[in-house]
């Protein structure tokens, strides 16, 4: 451990030898944390010591350093918010990658009366000349500080008592020894500090806070050695969020591994200089941009809810990265039948890391054989769906995109209208909604659960004028109008044939039936990717018995639960833009940070904040679980179970003490 001032280590900052790894997570605090911070430093209380990593680097960006001597960077492991928080404040600017909201750390004042840090009022400080913006005292620094003290003496005039000058200048000395306050530093240092051991110790030391994954980590060494590393990728997030698909960090970071090594763990990264990782970048997102695009344009999964099996894209990144031609026909469907296998089985869905490296061994030790990743998948599960495989319920079910995947493949149309839903024809699918064949609210009043009631097999989808024409209707009735109107577009979405079924007392026999026809749809769809017949298709998946027993995912837990919440849902989000605010995000996907595994749907959230980084992350949760409720509050989300009460919140802590 070592002791450092606070000068010492913002001037580290500035030269780049003191790097501020700013993770996932970016910058999250708050207006009232950042008072919080200056307030106890003011008073010279404790706010805790840092703990950093001293690693060697490839970087050249440091100055004054011998050439012949290896380049060190100290990156900030425990301390980032304070610290970035401090440079902003004091330097005027936020450092080079920040990523947060600048707004949350412009405008703090001090008042030399009550000594009390707030954000600027322009009526209430107008005609106080005892504010002091912090940050241009801070610039000014104790050679300046006399000439904002005679300001103030002037402005005050001759009314003001004798001894307060005094007492400002001293106050205004005693905020800008802020800059000379002692802070504990804790080192963790040597070649013996890998990841992993870096990865321990950090959340051994913080494990009440956020978690650090051994993928944090390694980005934040990669940003040591390539300054804008950081940027570079966030800008291609930024262009798939755009294009309606989500990723993070670490996700993209995994493909960028798998091209530059061939390899799951992310050590295998440590070592490789900027040119290395910047080539690896854009061959990643080339073939990101390939995969997305087969995906979308052969099986219709064309935006992020449907987007199973991410975590093995990776692996499909690889196979085009040893590709020296382009994809035949075949190629491209066994690919897209080897994506669709380990996302319905769950196999990239825990253990991600240890799935990763199988597969990538595979490929690698097969000379990139499709053939071969395909068979090490069958050994691990049967190909085969069956009718039970879509027993599961919500959107958030496994099953939800295979049916998806069925309606955009093949020859579903609309009951509305009888077009086709088939991949590319209404593009980007924000215009298709879930339908619920069955009301949910029928089936409430008739005693079926939220389970049953909300079955994948109760699932269809259709265009929003559609679905908004038969809302509430019962099959029975509905059912015949469409069958009349558009013949075969009820047996185009997989509808069994038999009346009695659309009668709501026989509403389980219903969701039976109808899983039979969708898995034989599905081994259709599958058998026609592999290209084989369908007899051979059953022959082969049934042939081998499972050599590996591997736990399967259980369907994500929480999620919307019928469309009387999701309307409460909407209107919320409504609410909330009507009273200024950004929209919030609807069936939010939560992830473990280290895994890629995900654990829960969040109904609504504000991942930023209402205010963008200057409130906290926020979700809305019906009808939830205590299960669903602790993730969320793990994951620093402030929860709210109820529209009242996140509306009571809004009003009395947002909107009535907005700055003005």
């Amino acid at each position: 451990m070592k002791i450092m001032k606070i000068s010492m280590i913002l001037d580290q900052v500035d030269s780049g030898q003191f790097a501020l790894p700013e993770f996932q997570r970016g910058y999250v605090w708050n207006r009232e944390q950042v008072r919080g911070l200056f307030k106890s430093l003011y008073r010279r209380n404790p706010i805790g010591g840092l703990l950093v990593w001293i690693t060697e680097t490839n970087s050249t960006a440091l100055r004054g350093q011998d050439e012949n001597i290896p380049n060190v960077a100290t990156l900030l492991l425990d301390g980032q918010q304070r610290i970035t928080t401090l440079y902003t404040v004091l330097r005027g600017q936020p450092p080079r990658f920040f990523d947060g909201n600048p707004a949350t750390l412009k405008g703090l004042y001090f008042h030399l009366g009550t000594e009390e840090f707030e954000y600027y009022q322009p009526i209430k400080m107008k005609d106080d000349p005892l504010w002091v913006d912090v940050t241009a005292l801070m610039k000014a620094s104790f050679d300046g500080v006399h000439a904002i003290w005679q300001r103030i003496v002037d402005s005050l005039g001759d009314n003001s008592p004798s001894h307060l000058p005094g007492e400002h200048l001293k106050k205004l000395h005693q905020l800008l020894g802020i800059l000379d306050i002692d802070l504990h530093v804790d080192e963790v240092a040597g070649k013996d500090k890998s990841l992993d051991v870096v990865v321990e110790i950090f959340n051994c030391v913080n494990s009440r806070g956020t978690t650090l994954s051994k993928g944090d980590l390694a980005l934040a060494k990669i940003c040591a050695n390539w300054t804008d590393a950081r940027n570079a990728m966030k800008d291609e997030l930024q262009k798939w969020r755009d294009a309606d698909y989500k990723f993070q960090l670490v996700w993209l970071l995994r493909s960028v591994n798998s091209v530059l090594t061939g390899r799951a763990q992310f050590i295998y990264l440590d070592g490789k200089g900027e040119e290395e990782i910047k080539n690896s970048l854009n061959r990643a997102c080339k073939h990101i941009d390939s995969v997305l695009n087969i995906i979308s344009g052969t099986l219709g999964i064309d935006h992020n809810r449907v987007l199973f099996g991410r975590n093995s894209i990776p692996v499909m990144v690889r196979y085009l990265e040893q590709k020296s031609d382009p994809l035949t026909t075949e190629e491209r469907d066994k690919l897209l039948f080897w994506y669709v296998q380990v996302a319905m089985w769950g196999k990239f869905s825990v253990s991600v890391d240890t799935a990763l490296e199988r597969a990538l061994s595979v490929l690698d030790e097969s000379g990139n054989d499709l053939d071969v990743l395909i068979e090490d998948q069958r050994v691990w599960h049967s190909f085969h769906v069956e009718p039970s495989h879509f027993d599961g319920w919500t959107v958030s079910a496994r099953f939800y995109p295979v049916l998806y995947m069925l309606t955009r493949m093949g020859e579903a149309r609309d009951w509305g209208t009888n077009i086709p839903l088939k991949s590319g024809f209404l593009g980007k699918m924000n215009q298709l909604e879930v339908h619920h064949i069955f009301p949910t609210s029928k089936l409430k009043n008739v005693g079926h659960d939220r389970k049953a009631r909300n079955s994948v097999a109760n699932f269809c989808l259709l265009t929003k004028d559609t679905n908004l024409k038969i809302s509430a209707t019962l099959p029975e009735v509905y059912f015949e109008r469409i069958e009349a109107m558009h013949p075969g577009a009820l047996a185009s979405q997989w509808i069994p044939s038999d009346r009695e079924l659309w009668k709501i007392e026989n509403y389980p026999d219903f969701l039976e039936a109808r899983k039979i026809l969708l898995a034989k749809e599905a081994n259709r769809r599958l058998a026609k990717l592999l290209h084989v017949d369908e007899q051979q298709f059953v022959d082969a998946s049934i042939g081998i018995t499972s050599k590996r027993e591997m736990k399967e995912r259980p369907d994500t837990i929480g999620d919307v639960a019928d469309d009387i919440e999701m309307k409460t849902l909407n209107d919320l989000n409504d609410w909330a833009k009507e009273q200024g605010f950004a929209g919030g995000e609807l069936s939010h996907e939560y992830s473990d940070p280290d895994s890629g595994e995900q654990l829960a749907v969040f109904d609504l959230v504000w991942p930023d904040g209402l205010q963008q980084g200057l409130t906290q992350p926020v979700a809305v949760l019906l009808n939830e679980d205590a299960e669903v409720i602790g993730l969320a509050n793990t994951a620093g989300f402030r929860c709210f179970t109820s529209p009242d009460a996140f509306k009571k919140y809004v009003n009395s802590e947002l909107l009535a003490v907005a700055p003005a």
